[in-house]
């Protein structure tokens, strides 16, 4: 009976408590242990040896019974040892209620990180690698060199053409000054010009006018003569036939000659005079004409001179060409020294290096992958089920178990969740509108970055695609 309660207390009391258990009474032997001290020897192995129905012998008649105290106190010892585990199990399950309360945990993790493509932007003959696989660069740092003497030529005949347009631009520049000055001078020459011309032309027709002014005098006297002269000729005619009938003298016959000569001479300077009026008429307007030519062609002047100012508005565009065409050149120039510079292929970031796949004197083409650098900042990537999420906030702090170091614990914060789950990122994203519908949690990513002083010593040995361990505190 003892052995059955002690093995039925032993038993409940491991179940509870992960404590060291609690021997069971295996034979009679034991209870001599548990028997009072000042019980004799011979009295306790009468009592144990002794057949059940045979009485002990009355040895010690004032000694107390040892069997009942021998049984009761291994019951006690039990019962204790079962109350103690129950307490710590109680405690324990409180602690773990309250840790699993406010705290999610996933093993749905990895190490993220930047991996950039180090590929040739330009075509060309490898000449020179120099770095290896696994090996740790900078940034900037030169990691391929093609051969350049391709696009070394191309930029010194970028060089040459930029120096071609900028003479042309300053051979423009001069003759634009050129045009302008002769121009200008010959603005100004056939401007004077047509005042003088206008000048002639204007004394020309004054002297038209004071020539036709003159004709009428001229003529009226030629009148006055004629008339003077029909007088002289009627006196004469008279005095000559008066002399015929022998009535007057020779004398009086010869002054009316003579009377009659002068007035016929007369007559004759009055025609010439106004023919030298007419003439002098014609002769004024051929000064208006020439006066009138050289107007015209002092017009001329002045078109030929707007002409010429033409020409320089002609001359500053072609400048304004040779400058586009600088500045083309220019752009040319800088193109070629860029087309250059990518003949050294260089690290974008700190990392290291990775797949590399390029030979020296293999032929690339533009965008042919050489290497992978992986990027020195990492971070991890935490698919947490969505119905972990309703207290997860950005800044929370973060317990961070990688497989790969099992025995050590990193920290970190939560950086910030994704705008969607993993699934509608996904090649084929779930269609839940078709017939067949079956609800399944979704996981959504969340971004947590390490702290700076949790993984030092551990900077080169943590790479992306590592398996994590994430224990978010929400609370």
């Amino acid at each position: 009976m003892t052995r059955s309660n002690g093995q039925s207390h032993n038993g409940r009391g491991s179940s509870v408590l992960d404590a060291e258990p609690i021997a069971p009474i295996q034979n009679a032997e034991e209870l001599k242990v548990l028997a009072p001290a000042e019980a004799g020897s011979s009295a306790r192995a009468s009592v144990v040896d002794a057949p059940p129905d045979t009485a002990p012998p009355d040895t010690t008649p004032d000694a107390p019974p040892a069997a009942p105290a021998a049984r009761k106190r291994p019951i006690k010892l039990i019962l204790a040892a079962a109350g103690v585990g129950a307490i710590a199990a109680g405690a324990f399950g409180f602690h773990w209620w309250q840790y699993a309360s406010s705290h999610e945990e996933t093993d749905n993790a990895t190490v993220a990180g930047h991996i950039h493509q180090i590929s040739a932007r330009i075509p060309g003959t490898v000449k020179q690698i120099l770095v290896d696989d696994n090996q740790q660069v900078k940034a900037g740092q030169t990691l391929v060199k093609l051969d350049p003497r391709d696009y070394q030529i191309k930029l010194q005949q970028a060089q040459a053409e930029l120096a071609s347009a900028q003479q042309k631009a300053n051979s423009a520049q001069i003759n634009i000054a050129l045009s302008a000055k002769t121009a200008e001078a010959t603005t100004t020459q056939s401007q004077g010009d047509l005042g003088k011309a206008q000048a002639a032309i204007a004394q020309a027709q004054a002297q038209v006018a004071e020539a036709q002014s003159g004709v009428p005098q001229a003529q009226a006297q030629l009148a006055e003569a004629r008339a003077n002269l029909n007088k002289n000729q009627a006196d004469y005619k008279r005095y000559t036939d008066l002399f015929n009938e022998g009535a007057i003298s020779a004398q009086q016959r010869d002054t009316a000659l003579q009377g009659y000569s002068v007035a016929s001479a007369q007559v004759r300077a009055a025609e010439e005079a106004v023919r030298q009026a007419q003439a002098k008429v014609a002769q004024s307007q051929q000064a208006v004409e020439t006066a009138q030519a050289g107007l015209t062609s002092s017009e001329g002047g002045l078109q030929q001179a707007a002409a010429k100012g033409i020409q320089t508005q002609v001359t500053r565009s072609d400048f304004g060409t040779a400058k586009a065409a600088i500045e083309q050149a220019q752009v040319a120039l800088r193109n070629a020294q860029l087309q250059l510079s990518y003949t050294n292929i260089t690290a974008p970031s700190d990392g290291r290096i990775g797949r590399k796949t390029v030979e020296v004197g293999q032929q690339i083409q533009a965008g042919t992958p050489l290497m992978a650098l992986v990027d020195n900042a990492y971070w991890i990537t935490a698919n947490f089920k969505e119905t972990q999420l309703e207290d997860m906030r950005p800044g929370q702090t973060v317990e961070i178990k990688l497989d790969s170091f099992p025995h050590k614990t990193f920290t970190g914060k939560v950086d910030s969740l994704s705008p969607a789950s993993g699934a509608e990122f996904a090649l084929l994203p779930p269609d839940n509108a078709t017939g067949n519908f079956t609800k399944v949690v979704q996981r959504v990513p969340v971004k947590i970055v390490f702290d700076a002083d949790s993984i030092k010593g551990y900077e080169s040995m943590i790479t992306p695609g590592m398996s994590a361990v994430v224990t978010v505190a929400v609370k």
